[in-house]
């Protein structure tokens, strides 16, 4: 992957005067969501006393998630007549919640389609938000079931995370974090599909094109990073990792575009880093997080350690949207995997 500037133009690229205008347009929807640094004796044990990390809070945004951004950038291109029929999504809960909170702010209806192992607290938000939940065995049928509901219904499909609209929404935090937080080495982002990272990544590099961003995928699904070897979208395999919304069946090529040319890496962290990851954010930090939300913390510490040793670090942390059983339950396994026991 590349850490240069793109060489050609390419107008498929959201360019910094339309993430610009983007920005205006969902500044009434959307949140600017705070930063904080992270100081204490743990990261100067494991980084050294020069590192400095500072967490971008989208954790709370709207929906307890970043997807916020994009959902509500696909809704402010909706025609009357479009509005009038109302959208329709599949996801785990972060998408689906997104859509749902952003049908609401533009007065359409949402109907969206879950897989029943979809976690209890996002499945609740979305009926919050007033959405129609359906939920199915599995993703594939989820899958097949949103597209019977686009025909039948003449419901506008909004992807969760493929799309110019969809990158140009989440570039808007890269925007707000470059404005945020000055002299940046390196921005660290979950990789879900790759809709987030493609979009923060693209408005980075082009203003400023020195600093790192490096992705995060969990080793139980990784996807992203296959593609990117293969040069190629590739399919999931059997997914196996407590992080589901960051857990795409397939990867797209739009995203994957975006990822070729403005990420400079991609790290894998097993579910044992995540849940201890998880466990420090809320110890450390108190912060109660899904474990995708770990997922920078859980790269910062891991794999990334010795690669941003002495820089000054943005850490995204992306979502907050999980049970309280499944969050106690992972926050205790992480305790006993930092402790040693």
């Amino acid at each position: 992957m590349t850490t240069q500037t793109p060489r050609s133009p390419d107008h498929s690229v959201p360019g910094l005067a339309t993430l610009t205008r983007a920005a205006s347009q969902l500044a009434p929807f959307v949140r600017e969501t705070p930063v904080w640094e992270w100081r204490d004796d743990l990261l100067t044990e494991r980084l050294g006393p020069s590192t400095e990390v500072i967490l971008k809070l989208e954790l709370l945004q709207h929906g307890g998630t970043f997807k916020a951004r994009g959902a509500m950038m696909n809704h402010l291109a909706l025609g009357a007549e479009e509005l009038r029929r109302g959208v329709t999504a599949v996801s785990a809960g972060n998408h689906a919640a997104a859509v749902a909170y952003a049908a609401r702010a533009v007065g359409t209806s949402a109907k969206v389609v879950m897989p029943r192992t979809a976690n209890p607290a996002r499945v609740a938000l979305c009926r919050r938000y007033g959405a129609t939940v359906v939920l199915t065995n599995d993703v594939a049928e989820a899958f097949a079931l949103v597209k019977e509901i686009e025909q039948l219904e003449g419901r506008t499909f909004v992807h969760p995370f493929e799309g110019v609209m969809t990158a140009t929404g989440t570039a808007t935090l890269g925007l707000e974090l470059l404005r945020q937080v000055e002299d940046l080495d390196a921005v660290v982002v979950p990789i879900g599909g790759g809709g987030l990272i493609g979009g923060v990544a693209a408005a980075v590099k082009q203003v400023r094109p020195q600093c790192l961003v490096l992705g995060v995928e969990p080793e139980g699904n990784d996807v992203i990073k296959r593609s990117v070897a293969s040069g190629k979208p590739e399919q999931a395999g059997p997914i196996r990792t407590i992080a589901d919304s960051l857990s795409p069946p397939f990867a797209l090529p739009y995203s994957l575009s975006l990822i070729q040319r403005f990420v400079d890496d991609i790290v894998l962290v097993n579910d044992e880093a995540l849940m201890e990851s998880m466990y420090l954010l809320f110890d450390r930090m108190k912060l109660a997080v899904e474990p995708a939300g770990a997922a920078t913390t859980a790269g910062l510490l891991g794999p990334l350690a010795d690669r941003l040793r002495g820089r000054r670090v943005g850490l995204v942390v992306c979502g907050s949207n999980i049970d309280g059983p499944g969050f106690s339950e992972f926050i205790a396994r992480g305790e006993d995997i930092f402790r040693g026991s």
